[in-house]
C-alpha cells in the first residue's frame, strides 16, 4: 500500500521557538509583562445599537537590557509572548538557525562532553548527574568513584542528543547509547577508567581532598528513607508485586534497588527512560543477562539483537517502558533534581502502576481523566463540547502519540465549498482552490475567503519518531469548523486504537480491515511494533507473543458484546416518577462499585462517585450500566451484580491493590452495583433530533422549505417566529430567487441575536453572500404574531417552522386566522412535532422489556414533549384537523408533507408540514377592515443602500 504524493512530505525538523531563543541569548533578564486589551465594538442599525464584546485579546511587553518591545494583541497570552519575543530577535539581528553537528563532529562533542562530566567544574553545579557522581564518592572499595554508564546514558541530555546525530537508531534503541559511550571514553583513556566486569567509569586522578571531605559530610545527620516500589516479575505467570526499599543516605540509591534485584550493586544494572510526565522521576530499573552486558561493552553496537537471542524479555515491563526490558524490574520514583542536593523520592504502589498501564490505551486516558475507571467508556461519537465528558479527543490523541514515543499527530485540513445540493439529504461538495492547510498539534489556520460556504474535511497522520508514515485517517464528512472536524476525525482514530488495543490477538490482515471501517489507512507492517514497544519488523514473533498475554493479563476490561447475561438479581426500589433518561438525554447518577467475596464474608468498596453525568446513546459508560439506567426514573435506586471482572481496572481504582489482587484470585468473588438516579437533563429537541438523523431535521426543513421557493419561483418571505434568525441566515446559504426576507418575533432578545447574526453574514460577507444569493433587503420586526400589521401583507411565501407548538393551543389557531385573513401570502408552511414520533426519539423512556407488552396507546401516553417550552404537540389526526379547518375557513387549499421518517411507515413524519396554496389574487379580494397594529421595526438591511 503507496500513501499519497501530496500527503507524503515531512516536516522539517523544528527550529526553537523565540522565546527560547531570548533564554538562551539573555536567560533571567529577559522580562514579559502580558496586559489584557478589552474591544468593544458597535453594531448601529435603525432603532438598535448593539454592543459586542470583542474576543479577549492580550498585548505584551518584553523588556530586555537592550531594548524593549510590544506586541500586537492575541488571543493566547503565550502567542503574545512569542511575537514580543520575535520582534526582539529582528531587531537585535540574532541568527536563529540552528545546524546538527556531522557524525564525526558528533563524535568528537561526545568525548568532550564525557570529559566535562568528570571535571571538578561539572560536580559543582546543579545538574542532576551530579547527584549521582556524588553518591559514587561515597561508596566503599573499588566502586568509590565508579558512575554506571546508564546512568550517563540516562540522566544527561546532552549526551543523548549527541548520540542521536551520530545514529537515528538510538530513539528507538536507548542501549545504543551505551556503546557511544564506551567507544568515546576509550580515547580519554589517560582520564577515565572502564571496567571490563562492570560497564561504569571512574576517574583516574582523585578529586581533591576538600571536595571529598565536604561530600562525606553532606548526609550524617540523615539516617534512611523508606520508598514503596513496584516489582514486575519477567514471568507473565507472577503477580506485579509491592516492595520497600530502605534507602541510607549515605550508600547510592541504585545499590540499593540492585540488592532487590538480587545484585551487589549498581555497575550493571540498566535504567529506562522517565515514565509518565516529562518531569518524572519515575523510571524501570533492571538488569541484561551478562553475555548481553559484555556486547553492549564492546564496540559494535549490537546489544539489542542479543536481548532477543537471549530470550529474557519482560514482556509486561517493555510495554509500559516503550523500550526493550530483560528480567525481573524494579518500578521506583527516585533519583537527584536540578537545584537541590537532597534526594528525591516518591512512593509508587501497585495501584499506580496499573493506573499508568491503564493510561496508555485510548480509552484508559478517557476513563482516568473522567475519573470514573469502572463505569465510563470512550464514547462512539463525538457531540458537542457542551455534552462531551472528559478529556477532548485530539487531546487524548495526542497524549497516546507521546506515551507510544510517537511523533505528535499531523492534522491537514481540506477546505469544501458547499453547492446547491437539495436532493433529499445529500450535500454536494465540491474541492476548493485552496491549498491543503497542514500544521502538528495545533489549530492556527487561516480560514478561506468565503468562509460562511465553506465545510472543512480533516486528515489525521500518524509518524514514527523517525518519520516513518504509520496510519493516516481521512474520513469523507465535512464540518462547517476546524474544531468539529479535529475532534471527530481525532475520535475515529481513537476509536479504532481502542478497539485493536483491546483484541490485539488479530491477525495482522484483519486489522487492514477494521481499518477500512474507520477510514484509516496503514502505511507500516510494523505498526504493531511501532505503537507497542519500538521494535523492528524482524521481530514479529516476539511482538506476538507479547499481545498475546497482553490480552490476558491487561486488556480484557470491557468486552461489551458478551453483556447479554452480565447482569444479576437486579432490583431497582423507589416510587415511579415518570422522570426517564432517553436518547440523548443526560442523566446523572451517584454509584458504588464493590468487591464481594461470599465465602470471606468480605465486601470492599473499589469505587464510588457522588455526581457522575453521561450523555445517553453514544457509549459513553459501561453497556450494561446504561440498560439499568434506561430502566430507572428519577429518585430510584438499582442493585444488581455481575461476575464479569476486570482485574486491571479493580486493581487501578482500588486503594489497596495488593488485597485487591488476592480477592479477585478467590472463585467467587463478583461485582456489586449500587446506582441512584438523581436526575435527567433533557436533551435539546435538536440534539435528541441529531441522534437519529442526517442530515439534522432543522437543515431537512430548510431544505423543504427551499425547495417550496424554487417551484413557486416566490420573491419575498416573511418568517413568523423567526427566533435568533437561524431560518433566514441558512436560507442565505442556498441559491433562491429571494430578493426580500422579513422576520417577526415577540422576542426582543432573539431579535437581537438575529440581528448580529445576519448583520455579520450580510455587511461583514457580503462578497460572499452575493455568490449564493439574490436577496436584496433583510428586515427583522417586534411583535407577536397573533397581531395584525400591514408591513407584513403581500409576501408571497410565509414561513412558521416549530413555533405554533411553544403557544397556547387557542393562540395557535389565532395566529392561523390573522395569517390566512390578513396577512394572506400566497404560500403558508407550517411545522411543527408529530407527537406519535416521540415513541421513536425517546424508544429508551420505557424499560426494554415492558415494551413489548404495552399497545400503542400506552406507549403513547408515556412520551414526553421534546422540549420543556412546549405547550402543547399534536398527533396526525389532531394537526390535520387544524389545518384543514383552517384551510376551509379562509378559501385556502392544504397539502400535508414532512421530513423525517416517512408518510407510508409508521408513525410518520418527525416534523410534519402544512403547507397551505391560494390560487386567487388578492386585489380580486376585498380586505378586512381592522385596526392596525404597527410592528417596531428592530433591524434592516437593504443592499442598494451599502
Amino acid at each position: 500500500m503507496e500513501t499519497r504524493e501530496h500527503l507524503d512530505v515531512l516536516p522539517k525538523k523544528p527550529t526553537l521557538t523565540p522565546k527560547a531563543i531570548i533564554h538562551h541569548n539573555f536567560g533571567i533578564k529577559a522580562c514579559y509583562v502580558v496586559e489584557e486589551v478589552k474591544e468593544v465594538h458597535q453594531i448601529k442599525c435603525p432603532g438598535l445599537s448593539i454592543p459586542q464584546m470583542g474576543p479577549c485579546l492580550y498585548r505584551c511587553t518584553l523588556q530586555l537590557p537592550e531594548l524593549s518591545v510590544i506586541s500586537g494583541t492575541f488571543k493566547k497570552k503565550k502567542d503574545a509572548e512569542q511575537s514580543a519575543a520575535e520582534i526582539a530577535i529582528e531587531k537585535l539581528g540574532i541568527c536563529t538557525e540552528t545546524v546538527d553537528p556531522t557524525p564525526q563532529e558528533a563524535q568528537e562533542n561526545l568525548v568532550a562532553r564525557i570529559c566535562y562530566i568528570f571535571s571538578e567544574k561539572f560536580l559543582l553545579c546543579d545538574h542532576p548527574l551530579c547527584g549521582h557522581i556524588r553518591a559514587t564518592l561515597r561508596r566503599k572499595g573499588d566502586l568509590c568513584g565508579s558512575v554506571p554508564i546508564s546512568v550517563l546514558a540516562v540522566y544527561d541530555v546532552k549526551l543523548l542528543s549527541l548520540c542521536k546525530c551520530i545514529d537515528p537508531d538510538v530513539e528507538s534503541n536507548p542501549f545504543l547509547i551505551i556503546s557511544y559511550i564506551m567507544r568515546a571514553t576509550a580515547n580519554l583513556y589517560q582520564y577515565l577508567a572502564t571496567s571490563e566486569r562492570h560497564l561504569c567509569i571512574r576517574r583516574l586522578s582523585p578529586y581533591p581532598q576538600d571536595i571529598l571531605e565536604s561530600l562525606m559530610n553532606e548526609h550524617d545527620s540523615q539516617e534512611c528513607i523508606t520508598v514503596a516500589a513496584v516489582r514486575i516479575p519477567s514471568s507473565v505467570e507472577q503477580s506485579i508485586e509491592q516492595v520497600t526499599l530502605h534507602i541510607s543516605l549515605k550508600e547510592y540509591y541504585i545499590d540499593i534497588i540492585a540488592h532487590e534485584l538480587g545484585f551487589e550493586d549498581a555497575t550493571n544494572i540498566l535504567i529506562s527512560r522517565n515514565l509518565g510526565k516529562a518531569s518524572s522521576e519515575t523510571r524501570l530499573f533492571f538488569t541484561a543477562p551478562k553475555p548481553c552486558l559484555r556486547d553492549l561493552s564492546s564496540k559494535l553496537p549490537n546489544g539489542k539483537e542479543t536481548l532477543y537471542l537471549m530470550g529474557s524479555v519482560n514482556v509486561r515491563a517493555s510495554y509500559f517502558a516503550g523500550q526493550d526490558i530483560t528480567g525481573d524490574a524494579i518500578l521506583a520514583s527516585i533519583g537527584y533534581t536540578r537545584k537541590s542536593r537532597d534526594i528525591f523520592y516518591e512512593d509508587v504502589t501497585v495501584r499506580l502502576y496499573y493506573r499508568m498501564l491503564l493510561g496508555k490505551t485510548p480509552g484508559g486516558i478517557y476513563k482516568l481523566s473522567r475519573e470514573a475507571i469502572l463505569v465510563s467508556e470512550l464514547p462512539s461519537r463525538f457531540t458537542t463540547r457542551a455534552n462531551w465528558r472528559g478529556s477532548l479527543p485530539r487531546d487524548i490523541l495526542c497524549m497516546f502519540c507521546r506515551q507510544h514515543r510517537l511523533s505528535e499527530p499531523r492534522f491537514s485540513f481540506h477546505p469544501f465549498k458547499t453547492s446547491s445540493g437539495l436532493s433529499g439529504s445529500c450535500l454536494k461538495v465540491a474541492e476548493s482552490d485552496e491549498n491543503v492547510i497542514e500544521h502538528v498539534n495545533g489549530v492556527s489556520v487561516t480560514s478561506p475567503k468565503n468562509s460562511d460556504s465553506e465545510l472543512f474535511k480533516c486528515e489525521i497522520k500518524l509518524l514514527s519518531r523517525c518519520g516513518d508514515l504509520i496510519l493516516l485517517c481521512s474520513p469523507k464528512d465535512g464540518y462547517k469548523k476546524q474544531n468539529d472536524a479535529i475532534q471527530n476525525v481525532s475520535l475515529k482514530v481513537l476509536s479504532w486504537l481502542n478497539m485493536w488495543l483491546k483484541s490485539m490477538i488479530l491477525p495482522f490482515e484483519q486489522l487492514y480491515e477494521t481499518a477500512d471501517d474507520f477510514n484509516i489507512q496503514i502505511f507500516s507492517n510494523n505498526i504493531i511494533s511501532e505503537i507497542l514497544a519500538g521494535q523492528s519488523a524482524q521481530n514479529g514473533e516476539l511482538n506476538a507473543i507479547r499481545c498475546n498475554k497482553l490480552v490476558e493479563s491487561t486488556y480484557m476490561n470491557s468486552l461489551d458484546d458478551i453483556l447479554g447475561n452480565v447482569v444479576q438479581s437486579l432490583k431497582i426500589e423507589g416510587p415511579y416518577s415518570g422522570v426517564r433518561p432517553c436518547n440523548g438525554s443526560l442523566p446523572c447518577i451517584r454509584y458504588s462499585v464493590s468487591l464481594a467475596v461470599e465465602s470471606q464474608n468480605v465486601k470492599e468498596v473499589i469505587e464510588v462517585y457522588d455526581e457522575f453525568e453521561f450523555e445517553v446513546g453514544v457509549g459513553a459508560v459501561v453497556s450494561y450500566i446504561e440498560e439499568v439506567v434506561m430502566q430507572m426514573s428519577v429518585g430510584q435506586c438499582a442493585y444488581f451484580s455481575t461476575n464479569f471482572l476486570a482485574p486491571d481496572l479493580f486493581s487501578a481504582s482500588a486503594g489497596d491493590s495488593v488485597k485487591m489482587l488476592s480477592l479477585l484470585s478467590s472463585k467467587d468473588c463478583r461485582i456489586e452495583y449500587e446506582i441512584s438516579l438523581i436526575k435527567v437533563a433533557e436533551p435539546p429537541e435538536e440534539r435528541m433530533e441529531q441522534a437519529l438523523f442526517s442530515p439534522p431535521l432543522s437543515k431537512q426543513r430548510v431544505e423543504f422549505a427551499v425547495q417550496q421557493i424554487l417551484e413557486s419561483h416566490a420573491t419575498t418571505l416573511i418568517d413568523f417566529g423567526c427566533g435568533s434568525g437561524s431560518l433566514l441566515e441558512a436560507l442565505l446559504n442556498y441559491p433562491t430567487s429571494l430578493e426580500k426576507m422579513a422576520g417577526v418575533d415577540i422576542s426582543q432578545k432573539g431579535l437581537s441575536r438575529a440581528a448580529k447574526v445576519l448583520n455579520s453574514k450580510l455587511v461583514t460577507n457580503s462578497d460572499a453572500v452575493g455568490q449564493w444569493t439574490s436577496v436584496q433587503s433583510v428586515i427583522l420586526y417586534e411583535g407577536s404574531i397573533t397581531n395584525f400589521g400591514s408591513q407584513l401583507q403581500g409576501f408571497d411565501i410565509g414561513t412558521c417552522l416549530e413555533v405554533i407548538e411553544h403557544m397556547e393551543e387557542d393562540q395557535a389557531c389565532l395566529f392561523g386566522d390573522v395569517t390566512l385573513s390578513f396577512f394572506r401570502p400566497r404560500i403558508l408552511i407550517v411545522s411543527t412535532p408529530n407527537f406519535e414520533y416521540n415513541v421513536v426519539l425517546q424508544k429508551s423512556n420505557s424499560p426494554a422489556q415492558e415494551q413489548e407488552e404495552l399497545d400503542e396507546k400506552t406507549l403513547l401516553q408515556s412520551c414526553k414533549f421534546r422540549n420543556h417550552d412546549h405547550k402543547f404537540e399534536w398527533t396526525r389526526a389532531q394537526f390535520t384537523q387544524w389545518a384543514s379547518d383552517l384551510a376551509a375557513r379562509h378559501n385556502y387549499k392544504v397539502e400535508f408533507s414532512g421530513v423525517g421518517g416517512s408518510a407510508d411507515v409508521e408513525p410518520g413524519y418527525a416534523s410534519q408540514i402544512a403547507l397551505f396554496k391560494r390560487d386567487w389574487k388578492l386585489e380580486d379580494d376585498v380586505l378586512k377592515r381592522v385596526d392596525e397594529h404597527h410592528y417596531n421595526v428592530i433591524w434592516e438591511w437593504n443592499c442598494k443602500k451599502e
